[in-house]
């Protein structure tokens, strides 16, 4: 039997909730960790439509990328509009659960799912997030009491380097110290020069452990004041952030790669638009799954040829042309993340095979009709 946790594990490995914004709201919204589940449905929106799917279906979970109840809500009354929805999939045994900023800044996540749509081959993230912060900790221990200090380290959280435990570099040494007045040593006399074979310790660990660390170390070292360093690595680029920029096999005009992404993505009323020459070549691309004109600069500091988003408007977009920035091309916010469903789908689908699982078809774009005259 698989668990409704053991879902919520699987999409938390692949779309951490510690990548997710301050302001968004990801995770489980509704459902019992401990419940079975079966079935699972896929989408971008939790709409009514795409909630009867999932219960029609007798899904036990429903995946979506945009939260439900995103903004603070005092209540979840059966009638409200988002609140009915709530009710119908508790009622109906099926849970909720959203993956958000988190999946736009996973490696791979929502961009990716976009860039590979459109045949790009990535090579970096559009707005980086830095890699997480790591303390470095020296420490000098007798070579005696190097194994009892470690493990002490390891077991208040160093040690620890992506899926590798108890990780330490030890280099031999000879340590030396004079005690004076007042001092209690473990080794050596008041007044003595003193020196010891020492190993030279070097693990890393979380800043949130930083305290444990310490008291560990105290409580594990024979001496009363042992010797250590802690040092902080600087921010480094990583894989993940928001947004990706890859390239194309050839070079192509803006015109034809407009074709491109329209072909590539789900059919809507908003369709897809450019601006820019349409003759301007285009090789580099940079794209981000959902509204996006918030980069605009970082896509023209990396000089790529275009920019793939949604959500862009008028003066932003204008002003952005006559700076000299890339082409841009504009197409509807539900259809440049709906491709984060199957890739959401195969998370799943790789980490718990037994599940039967579907990618909902129903456009869920708002907009539902348009005129040329």
């Amino acid at each position: 039997m698989t668990t409704l946790a053991e879902l919520i594990g699987a999409l938390d490995a692949a779309y951490p909730p510690k990548l997710a914004e301050s302001w968004d709201s990801v995770g489980l919204v509704c459902g019992d960790p401990g419940d079975a589940v079966t079935r699972v449905l896929f989408a971008v929106d939790a709409t009514a439509a795409v909630v009867d799917e999932a219960i029609d279906w007798r899904a036990q979970a429903l995946v979506v990328h945009h939260p439900l109840l995103l903004r603070g809500v005092d209540s979840v009354a059966a009638d409200t509009p988002k609140g009915a929805l709530v009710h119908r999939l508790i009622r109906s045994g099926c849970a909720l659960f959203a993956a958000h900023t988190n999946a736009d800044s996973a490696d791979p996540g929502v961009s990716d799912a976009l860039a590979a749509a459109l045949g790009l081959t990535v090579t970096g993230p559009l707005d980086s997030k830095p890699q997480a912060a790591v303390d470095n900790w020296v420490v000098q221990v007798p070579r005696s009491e190097a194994d009892a200090v470690l493990a002490a380290l390891f077991a208040a959280g160093a040690g620890g380097s992506g899926t590798y435990r108890d990780c330490a570099l030890r280099v031999p040494g000879v340590g030396q110290f004079r005690p004076v007045a007042g001092a209690n040593p473990a080794v050596g006399a008041i007044g003595e020069l003193q020196r010891v074979d020492e190993d030279r310790l070097e693990v890393v660990a979380p800043p949130s452990a930083r305290a444990a660390v310490l008291a560990a170390l105290r409580d594990a070292h024979p001496y009363e004041d042992p010797a250590y360093h802690v040092t902080e690595r600087a921010a480094l680029p990583s894989g993940l952030g928001i947004g990706r920029v890859g390239v194309l096999p050839e070079p192509e005009s803006l015109r034809e790669f407009t074709v491109r992404v329209a072909a590539a993505l789900p059919a809507t009323t908003w369709g897809v638009r450019a601006a820019g020459d349409p003759d301007r070549m285009v090789r580099t691309v940079a794209v981000c799954g959902g509204a996006g004109d918030s980069y605009l600069d970082a896509a023209t500091r990396l000089g790529v040829d275009a920019y793939v988003t949604s959500d862009l408007r008028h003066h932003p977009v204008d002003e952005h042309l006559r700076r000299g920035g890339p082409a841009v091309i504009d197409a509807a916010h539900w259809a440049t993340e709906f491709p984060w469903c199957a890739q959401a789908q195969t998370v799943v689908q790789s980490a718990l095979p037994d599940l039967e699982t579907r990618v909902s078809t129903l456009r869920t774009d708002p907009w539902t009709v348009s005129a040329t005259v």
